[in-house]
């Protein structure tokens, strides 16, 4: 009876491995196809490219945001208002010399008399000169104190920081004049380096639950963005 011819020794490896080449060359094909059409599709529409980079900015941003979230959260001494375990925490960047952290500064006092479950806590972040950061000083000397807000107020009540303006401040707030104290520069080293991880550029810059809002963005989207943040929740 005849046999049937049996396959040489290591003959079904060398099938094996010719099997598996092939299907990585067909894997590669398909990428370098999936590839071309992607290219195509973007050259095709650019317009999707923007919001792409924006959602990636979005997404890194909200990384460092939760990074920081403690840091962030947590209050130069008096430098916050609100519910002390509020459930949405609001956190203002801002400079005294800032026109525009003057100007959004009703909006932030608005959302505090409206929404009792709202923390609000300040951040010093002069990056406008000399002046700004004789104000933050003096401001951290308020918050020490235990005098923020009244300090704080009224500092926004002027047109812009000066010797004469902040001295009149800290008189009205009842604050002792005071200098830049290890413990202030290291809360000013503090606030730059988590400004610069969460993408700060400039003042006011707002932190609301993952999200990180740019200048004076108004009444309107301040609200939205904690109303967001506590469905989040």
């Amino acid at each position: 009876m005849a046999q049937e011819p049996r396959p040489a020794a290591g003959g079904w490896k060398a099938a094996l491995i010719f099997g598996l080449i092939g299907l990585v060359l067909g894997a590669g094909a398909m990428l370098l196809a999936n590839g071309y059409f992607i290219r195509s599709y973007l050259l095709e529409h650019p317009e999707i490219l923007p919001e792409a980079m924006e959602r990636l900015r979005e997404r890194d941003t909200a990384q460092a945001v939760r990074r920081h979230r403690a840091a962030l959260e947590t209050p130069f001494h008096s430098a916050w208002a609100g519910a002390p375990d509020g459930d949405v925490v609001l956190v203002e960047f801002f400079d005294y010399a800032c026109g525009f952290c003057r100007a959004a500064n009703p909006d932030v006092e608005r959302l505090l008399r409206e929404d009792p479950r709202l923390k609000v806590v300040w951040r010093e972040f002069p990056v406008l000169g000399p002046d700004s950061e004789q104000a933050a000083i003096a401001s951290l000397a308020a918050a020490k104190a235990g005098r923020f807000r009244a300090f704080h107020n009224r500092m926004f009540a002027t047109a812009r920081p000066t010797e004469a303006s902040v001295a009149a401040a800290r008189e009205a707030a009842g604050v002792a004049e005071a200098g830049l104290t290890p413990e202030f520069r290291a809360e000013l080293e503090r606030n730059f380096e988590i400004g610069r991880a969460i993408g700060a550029t400039g003042t006011p810059t707002f932190v609301i639950g993952a999200r990180v809002l740019q200048g004076a963005v108004g009444y309107e989207a301040l609200r939205d963005a904690v109303a967001a943040a506590r469905a989040a929740r």
